[in-house]
């Protein structure tokens, strides 16, 4: 059976969104999912599936998901050698002088016309690279914790998604995506 990485986005904020690691693994589990795994409290699960569509994947743990919490938790499904590629892009965008690294994991592909339009924002070019399914957000020297998200990245693309860190991203890859992982 295949393997599959998922981010769930916007769980855990605030007090209405609760979604436990614990049910996170029972409602993975429902969607007909086994070897599940977990990583922090933010939705990053690593499982296997028969299923052999990302999207029928996605469909799926989101069907779950909402059973188990009574609301809708988008899903974001990648596979290990996708989600190794982008922590490899990761990697090779990093920089000594970045105070922070977010990547935005998208659901589906930007169009290009929406990306350009992204990229052309003031300040926009040396901050944000897009590659495929991902968006590195990348704060040099000066940066002024604030909002996570200054470019407004899923509204400008017109898709769905996830934020998570370098740190995250790169030790998910590590553990989950290596041969032994």
């Amino acid at each position: 059976m295949p393997t599959y990485v998922a981010f769930l986005r916007a769980i855990n904020l605030g007090p209405t969104r609760k979604f436990p690691k614990a049910d996170i693994v029972t409602a993975t589990g429902a969607a007909g999912c086994s070897d599940v795994e977990t990583y922090i409290n933010t939705g990053n699960v690593r499982l296997t599936s028969g299923l052999r569509s990302r999207a029928k994947v996605e469909a799926s743990l989101e069907k779950a998901y909402a059973a188990q919490t009574g609301f809708a938790v988008p899903t974001l499904v990648f596979t290990p050698a996708e989600l190794a590629e982008i922590a490899a892009d990761a990697e090779e965008l990093t920089r000594p002088d970045l105070e922070r690294h977010y990547l935005y994991l998208l659901k589906d592909e930007p169009a290009k016309d929406r990306v350009d339009a992204l990229l052309a924002k003031e300040g926009a070019a040396d901050q944000v690279v897009v590659r495929g399914r991902a968006v590195h957000l990348l704060f040099g020297s000066g940066y002024q914790p604030g909002s996570v998200d200054p470019w407004g990245v899923e509204k400008a693309l017109g898709v769905v998604a996830t934020n998570r860190n370098f740190n995250v991203v790169t030790t998910l890859a590590k553990k989950w995506c290596s041969p032994s992982g």
